[in-house]
């Protein structure tokens, strides 16, 4: 269901992100509007998050095999690191743009149907954003976080770019130029975000620090173990793998000493919803 979900929301993306692209790129064209323009290149790589949000989304779905023991959740990360270096790209071109533009002192050619395109782009915008806002916090994807985001953002980016647009007909246009810079800003901050989100994931970064306390007070409230060490945790797709070390009573049966530690791993794993797995190894307390 999680990864149905993620396709659906990915497929919606590209058809109306594609949509927003092109009547952006037309309009902007027309009426010489940087904002628009950095607009609808911000909606092509929208475009472009979107269809790599549906490949990654479909190859992290793939079960684990003999080849990936741990499944191929990472493929999320892979991808969304993907979208962010592109994005990054993109932000620095459309900044180099804009700041020629400002030197130039290029006009805008007002037109009502910027308004129009603005207006139409906030509504879809804000309506990706819920849809996908509601599915991230189900599923907690982060290639549909990354989507989220970034409709969010355009929300706001555009509702400059519309400022900006009417500026211009009171014939103020360098309103436009400075919008396109801060648009091209902002993608850049969010796609840094992004790539060093995936980063920490691929570089097995640690679990938090809030869930390792989870899993430590759920063992220290067992009144047999004396004793935690050596843990670990490894990131498999959005969760992870935690391993440890428990000291129970030297003079405790194998069966028992077992029995306690598969009662954990079944107890933490149930209760902390980042656990995908937990192994946990016995060791006798020393005197």
């Amino acid at each position: 269901m999680r990864y149905k979900e993620v396709k659906k929301a990915s497929i919606i993306g590209i058809i109306c992100n594609l949509f927003l692209f092109i009547i952006k790129i037309i309009i902007g064209c027309l009426s010489n509007s940087i904002a628009m323009i950095s607009d609808a290149f911000n909606s092509g790589g929208d475009v472009f998050s979107s269809f790599m949000t549906f490949v990654g989304n479909k190859i992290a779905s793939k079960p684990a095999d003999e080849d990936h023991n741990l499944g191929h959740g990472k493929a999320e990360y892979i991808y969304s690191m993907i979208i962010s270096i592109i994005m990054i790209l993109t932000g620095l071109v459309i900044i180099k743009d804009s700041i020629i533009s400002i030197i130039n002192k290029s006009k805008v050619d007002y037109s009502i149907f910027l308004i129009i395109v603005c207006i139409i782009t906030i509504i879809t915008k804000f309506s990706l954003f819920i849809y996908t806002n509601i599915i991230y916090k189900k599923d907690k994807n982060l290639l549909i976080k990354a989507n989220s985001t970034d409709h969010r953002n355009d929300c706001f980016l555009t509702t400059c770019t519309l400022i900006s647009c009417i500026f211009a007909k009171y014939n103020i246009y360098y309103i436009d130029k400075v919008v396109g810079l801060i648009i091209s800003i902002w993608i850049l901050i969010t796609s840094i975000k992004i790539f060093k989100q995936s980063y920490d994931v691929l570089m097995d970064k640690a679990i938090s620090n809030e869930e390792k306390e989870k899993v430590l007070k759920i063992v220290k409230n067992n009144k047999n173990v004396y004793g935690i060490d050596n843990f670990n945790s490894i990131p498999v797709g959005y969760k992870y793998q935690i391993s440890f070390t428990i000291f129970v009573d030297k003079n405790m049966t194998t069966y028992d000493s077992h029995k306690i530690a598969d009662f954990l791993e079944k107890e933490i794993t149930e209760k902390i919803d980042d656990i995908y797995l937990t192994i946990i190894h016995v060791e006798p307390k020393e005197e």
